[in-house]
């Protein structure tokens, strides 16, 4: 299953490589393309269950490191260091690559990375994180089991876009997430039981740059915050007027990033980290 090269133009340029969130596709990354110019080729792997990526095989039960193959073959073929994007489940599968190869890694970008399982090794009682993450995974789970495919897409599309989302969604898109709402439980399952700790991210030392929205949920925004403070070479950026879908929503909003402007980029590689600022903003 290969990956959308959104720039082939741009063949022999910097590689970039962005993961998407889930029941999006990567064409969520053209703008990005667009925004990085000549000096960046942009490929955007493709997850399974998506309209252009392949059927989880059902051979064992499904990890990030099996959604991670592809980037990380991606990264085997190139011999250059890539700078490495990933928004919310792409987050999460972009922090397993960066662990699997870090020596290959020039930066890392994260937007609300969804890395549940940071949240459960916190304890499951009095976390209301967890709480809200285990919620929305078994309303979701439990309308694809029942066959209400439709149900559970609006659950989950209602949780991360806030209440209206599914509404608002054009009916072609909600028949795709539709399609591909059998997926969700697999994701949420993955990046809940990831068993990477929260310290062994502290091996990074690549420059990291996390972003959340200023309306983030109560899960994404403690995430942000936990990996912003134990990455050696990262910074935390907030973006302003956004939520967790802000890749999709203020991709070129001209909203402001947190309060202090210099804060954005300081973590992470400037020549690239410039660029994915104005893509943002």
């Amino acid at each position: 299953m290969p990956a959308q090269h959104l720039s082939p133009e741009n063949a022999g340029s910097a590689p970039v490589i962005a993961l998407h969130c889930s029941g999006a596709g990567g064409s969520q990354w053209r703008q990005l393309g667009e925004t990085l110019g000549p000096n960046y080729q942009l490929f955007a792997p493709e997850h399974y269950g998506c309209e252009r990526g392949a059927s989880w095989s059902g051979m064992h039960a499904f990890t990030l490191a099996d959604e991670a193959v592809r980037t990380i073959d991606l990264i085997d073929r190139t011999d250059r260091k890539v700078h490495l994007v990933g928004h919310s489940y792409g987050g999460g599968v972009a922090l397993h690559v960066a662990l699997a190869r870090p020596g290959r890694i020039a930066s890392l970008s994260l937007y609300e990375p969804s890395a549940f399982h940071l949240l459960k090794a916190m304890g499951e009682r009095n976390n209301p994180a967890f709480a809200e993450i285990a919620d929305i995974t078994r309303v979701t789970g439990q309308g694809v089991i029942a066959g209400d495919y439709a149900g559970a897409a609006a659950a989950f599309v209602d949780y991360w876009g806030g209440q209206g989302a599914w509404a608002a969604l054009r009916p072609t898109v909600q028949a795709a997430l539709m399609r591909w709402v059998p997926k969700a439980p697999l994701d949420f399952r993955a990046l809940i039981e990831e068993p990477t700790s929260l310290a062994a991210y502290g091996r990074l030392h690549m420059p990291v740059l996390v972003m959340r929205g200023e309306h983030a949920p109560l899960p994404t925004l403690k995430i942000a915050e936990m990996l912003s403070s134990v990455l050696p070479q990262a910074r935390l950026a907030v973006i302003s007027g956004a939520g967790h879908m802000g890749p999709l929503t203020h991709g070129s909003s001209g909203e402001r990033i947190d309060r202090d402007p210099h804060r954005y980029g300081g973590g992470c590689d400037p020549s690239v980290a410039r660029p994915i600022a104005r893509w943002q903003q």
